[in-house]
C-alpha cells in the first residue's frame, strides 16, 4: 500500500457514520450484513446508509453482494491489513515495542500466511461451533445465537440461520435482549447456504418446520431438536418469556450435546 492509497482509506474513516458502519462491518465477520440490518442496528435512513458505504466501497474497504432481494455488505479484511500493516511499518525503529503493536503486527502476519477461510477462523479453534436453525431466523434462532454467545462464549460460538430467513430480526426480540444486557450487534436474518462453509459442531433446531427441512451438512454433524413458542405478533412481555425459556433450557443441553456437562 502506498501513501496516497492509505490517505483514501483514512480519510474515507474519518466521518462518525462511515467509522461506525465499518466498525459494525468488522465485528460482524466475513458474511457481513444486509443493508437494513445495518441501518437499524445504527438508526440509519435507506439514503443516507447507501451514501455511506458507497464512500467506503469507492476506498476500498467494503464489499457489495447481491443475495436474492438483499444487498449485503462485508469488510476487505486483506486491505484493512494492509492499512494496518502500513501505520506500524518500522515501528520503533523495527525494535520490539508496546504488546498491543506486536499483536496486531503478529495478527497481520498470520492472517497473510493462512488461506482465507483458515484465517477467519484461527481464533475460534478453540470453541465448539453451534448452529441454531429456524424457519425466518428473526425471533428464536436469533434470541438463542446472543444467548449462547453472551452466557457461553467462553465454550462456543454460535450462529444462526434459517431456511426461509425474514428480512430483519423482530423488534421485541432485539428489545428482550437488550433488556436483560446481551448484545445485540451483528445480529441479522440469513440463509442456511450462508453458513455451509462452517465447521459446525452442533445444530439446534428451535422450531418443527426447520427440524424437517434441516439441511444435509457436508459431514456428519449431531443434531438436537429443541421447540420454542414462536411470540411473533405477541407484546414483549412473550418475548421476554421466550428468552427465559431459551436460557432455562437450551443452555444445558447445548453443554450436555457438546462437552457432556449437565447442570
Amino acid at each position: 500500500m502506498n501513501t496516497k492509497q492509505a490517505v483514501a482509506k483514512l480519510a474515507s474513516l474519518a466521518q462518525e457514520t462511515r467509522l461506525r458502519i465499518f466498525r459494525l462491518l468488522v465485528e460482524a465477520g466475513s458474511g457481513g450484513l444486509n443493508a437494513s440490518a445495518i441501518a437499524d442496528a445504527l438508526d440509519l435512513a435507506p439514503a443516507t446508509l447507501s451514501f455511506h458505504v458507497a464512500h467506503l466501497a469507492r476506498a476500498g474497504l467494503v464489499n457489495a453482494r447481491q443475495e436474492s432481494r438483499f444487498i449485503f455488505y462485508s469488510v476487505k479484511y486483506p486491505a484493512m491489513d494492509d492499512l494496518i500493516a502500513y501505520l506500524s511499518k518500522n515501528c520503533c525503529q523495527g525494535n520490539a515495542c508496546l504488546p498491543k503493536t506486536a499483536a496486531v503486527d503478529s495478527a497481520v502476519k498470520r492472517r497473510r500466511a493462512l488461506p482465507r477461510k483458515q484465517a477467519e477462523g484461527s481464533a475460534m479453534t478453540a470453541r465448539k461451533v453451534v448452529l441454531v436453525l429456524c424457519t425466518g431466523n428473526s425471533c428464536r434462532s436469533q434470541m438463542a445465537e446472543a444467548i449462547l454467545n453472551h452466557d457461553l462464549g467462553d465454550m462456543v460460538r454460535a450462529l444462526s440461520a434459517g431456511t426461509r430467513p425474514q428480512p430483519k430480526v423482530a423488534d421485541n426480540a432485539i428489545k428482550a435482549l437488550e433488556l436483560d444486557g446481551i448484545p445485540t450487534d451483528g445480529l441479522y436474518p440469513k440463509n442456511v447456504d450462508a453458513v455451509m462453509d462452517e465447521s459446525i459442531d452442533l445444530v439446534v433446531t428451535v422450531c418443527d418446520n426447520a427440524k424437517e427441512a434441516c439441511p444435509i451438512f457436508p459431514r456428519p454433524v449431531p443434531r438436537i431438536h429443541l421447540p420454542f413458542h414462536d411470540p411473533h405478533g405477541e407484546p414483549l412481555e412473550s418475548f421476554v418469556q421466550v428468552r427465559d425459556d431459551i436460557r432455562a433450557r437450551l443452555l444445558p443441553s447445548v453443554r450436555e450435546a457438546l462437552f457432556r456437562v449437565t447442570p
